[in-house]
């Protein structure tokens, strides 16, 4: 009788276990899904001004289905989009990737590149995103300066370690971002310095949150800190979050929208669009893209 219960309990778990694989394989890694925050960083009596933030594609030649969904917010009619990176997963994804951001090029923009921008994934053990110093290794060489000469030369900013002001929504919007913290790319010291004083709105890009960076954004006034890279923790528990955010974030600010501590910045971490391509799996964590509305303090 013993036996036959533990054979029922484990037979229960390894069925229970196989559905949630189908679930978050199949089911919840294409549950597109369009997030909504409003974040009080305009000045007082101004009209809210809105900003697409779109992240981690990883995009695959084949992803017809999430393509078509990204192409489908251009009928948001934002007044900004911001791509904070890691918009590949494979040597051919630049068609794929055009054909979901082609809509969206017809809107003032800016994008920084993550590490799979630069290079593809590789086959790698998932638990080894629970240890702080594991060693990074990269793939094949992604077309990343294709991609960028694309982006640039629809008029969408570069801020690579960089710095500059556009119009957006009738707005003059002052914004710096750097390249991936994650793979020691960055340089915020070359573009830092206070916001200037015409700016009406201020705007900082970074792929990794990394906390160091964006102290450094925040405390030269930087009222909005955007970045992706944790995919919100791709599987959570429910009730819990994010097991591990893959960089010095803590596991709260994931994903959403958080004030900066110490600051009166706030920092929007985007859960991404995509996974990396050997652990295509989504739990309690939906891929997203979020319309921020900017309104008055």
């Amino acid at each position: 009788m013993r036996k036959r219960t533990l054979f029922r309990l484990g037979a229960g778990t390894i069925a229970a276990g196989a559905v949630t694989l189908a679930y978050a394989s199949l089911v919840e890694r294409n549950m597109f899904t369009l997030r909504r925050f409003d974040v009080p960083v305009l000045p007082a009596d101004t009209e809210p001004l809105r900003v697409l933030h779109l992240s981690d594609l990883h995009m695959m030649p084949e992803q017809r289905r999430k393509q078509d969904w990204v192409a489908s917010l251009a009928a948001l009619d934002p007044d900004l989009v911001v791509v904070t990176g890691d918009n590949m997963a494979h040597p051919g994804a630049v068609p794929g990737v055009l054909r979901a951001l082609q809509p969206l090029l017809n809107f003032p923009g800016a994008f920084v590149f993550g590490s799979n921008d630069y290079t593809g994934p590789v086959l790698k053990n998932p638990f080894s995103y629970f240890l702080p110093d594991r060693e990074y290794n990269e793939g094949a060489e992604l077309p990343y300066d294709e991609l960028r000469d694309v982006f640039t030369g629809a008029g969408w900013a570069n801020l690579n370690n960089a710095r500059t002001t556009l119009k957006a929504g009738g707005r003059l919007v002052e914004m710096v971002g750097v390249d991936d913290p994650h793979i020691a790319r960055d340089d915020y010291p070359a573009v830092a310095g206070p916001v200037s004083t015409s700016a009406e709105l201020s705007i900082a890009l970074s792929h990794s949150p990394e906390p160091a960076v964006l102290d450094e954004m925040a405390a030269d006034g930087f009222g909005l800190l955007l970045a992706g890279h944790t995919h919100g923790g791709q599987v959570c528990v429910p009730g819990y979050g994010a097991l591990v955010t893959n960089c010095g974030l803590p596991r709260s600010m994931a994903k959403g929208l958080h004030r900066w501590p110490g600051s009166d910045s706030w920092l929007h971490v985007s859960a991404g669009l995509g996974t990396h391509p050997t652990a295509p799996v989504r739990f309690a964590c939906r891929p997203e893209a979020s319309i921020l509305t900017l309104i008055p303090r």
